[in-house]
């Protein structure tokens, strides 16, 4: 397998970091639109498989050119979801496998975007799932921790835990700070701001996929391993897009911890209009410049690839279910959680970056052994789930269960 991975930020220096201890491919080519996070990247390795290389994500052409010059037949996305659609597109072109961790981006419901969903997350890669799976080639989307592992998780319990599945629930949380930062997000700004503040989907088999307000239904979950109870609410996310499509269950949500100062701070930025992606004049040293707000505010905040000395604490993703088994009611949380401490010791990366990670390189590692395959466009819950659990906690980094 070689593999070119496109984005050298927090999560794609993790992936590097990762990948260099497992023998399963033949080279990488680490790209991005900065040649010195590339370049820094793969310095850090000392090892040979790794090259650097500069690519514009936007530029579907650039992109395909870079996969033939290397010969690679895998292009794994680590960029925003702003560049899902252009990379997917070159990987086609290319004829490489693609693998991402998010998904093309939704478009509210121009009436009722609170009621009604317009573009869903993902609907512009599903629309061509005929075609990929027509050409014998497998686009991977949604592979990261979540979407992701929550979504083999989901696949898990429906072949092994349950009979009968009622309520699938991602539930996200962590109690992780940072020293010197009142505000400091642990993952990419741009990605937080889109997912928190459009309107999140919910699933129920009587009615589809419909939506909500931003932060609806409040709850309190009680994470594992010392992280304890953190208000949830629910959230725009890949994963109640993806599971109903392969694993049967009458109610799919997503919800996030994110605490009353976070949402309060997003709930501003929406105020000031700062959340919008679409460019603005502002006055420059040599003359009208035009911004985006969104990116302004995320060249405001520090790096979450730089906070990890600064972190403490640790971040749990999982999936709540809730059915019967051998005719009895059922409820567990399947999980993982990652201590900063340990993944900063052991990688030099911080905690929701490198769980992030670890994801789409096991799923990687599956591709190359033949352990996974297909063609189309598929989720993660498309796959058995036995061999990703396994495999992770052969990477030393295990999940748990925790009956409810």
């Amino acid at each position: 397998m070689r593999v070119l991975l496109v984005g050298a930020g927090g999560v794609g220096t993790a992936v590097t970091r990762i990948a260099a201890r497992r023998r399963f491919f033949e080279a990488m080519v680490v790209a991005d639109y900065d040649p010195a996070r590339a370049e820094a990247a793969v310095a850090a390795l000392a090892d040979g498989r790794f090259t650097a290389a500069r690519v514009d994500a936007g530029d579907e052409a650039a992109v395909a050119a870079l996969l033939a010059r290397h010969g690679c037949d895998v292009l794994l996305n680590a960029t925003d979801p702003r560049f899902v659609m252009p990379l997917f597109r070159a990987a086609r072109a290319a004829e490489a496998t693609y693998v991402d961790m998010a998904m093309s981006l939704s478009r509210p419901h121009a009436e009722r975007p609170y009621e009604e969903c317009g573009t869903k997350l993902g609907d512009e890669q599903f629309a061509q799932a005929d075609a990929w799976a027509r050409a014998g080639a497998l686009a991977l989307v949604g592979m990261g921790v979540e979407p992701g592992l929550s979504d083999v998780f989901a696949r898990h319990a429906a072949d092994e835990l349950f009979d009968e599945i009622e309520e699938i629930g991602v539930r996200d949380g962590a109690n992780l700070t940072v020293d010197g930062h009142d505000f400091a997000p642990s993952f990419n700004i741009w990605t937080t701001i889109e997912e928190c503040l459009n309107p999140p989907v919910v699933y129920e088999r009587d009615r589809g996929w419909f939506t909500t307000e931003p932060f609806s239904e409040p709850e309190v979950f009680d994470f594992p391993e010392g992280i304890g109870p953190v208000e949830c609410v629910n959230v725009e996310h890949e994963e109640v897009l993806l599971v109903p499509r392969w694993v049967g269950a009458r109610r799919v949500t997503f919800k996030y911890g994110l605490g009353e100062e976070f949402v309060r701070t997003l709930k501003t930025l929406r105020l000031l209009g700062l959340d919008r992606t679409e460019a603005v004049t502002v006055p420059g040293a040599d003359g009208p410049v035009r911004v985006s707000p969104r990116d302004v505010v995320a060249a405001c905040l520090p790096d979450p690839a730089t906070l990890g000395e600064r972190m403490r604490g640790k971040t749990c993703a999982g999936t709540w279910v809730r059915g019967v088994k051998d005719g009895a009611p059922r409820e567990v949380y399947l999980y993982h959680v990652v201590d900063n401490e340990w993944s900063m010791k052991e990688y030099g990366c911080q905690a929701v970056v490198w769980q992030t990670a670890v994801n789409p390189v096991v799923a990687l590692e599956l591709l190359a052994t033949g352990a996974w395959s297909g063609s189309g466009v598929l989720g993660p819950e498309a796959f058995p789930a036995r061999p990703f659990l396994d495999l992770l906690t052969g990477y030393g980094s295990p999940w748990g269960l925790r009956e409810q």
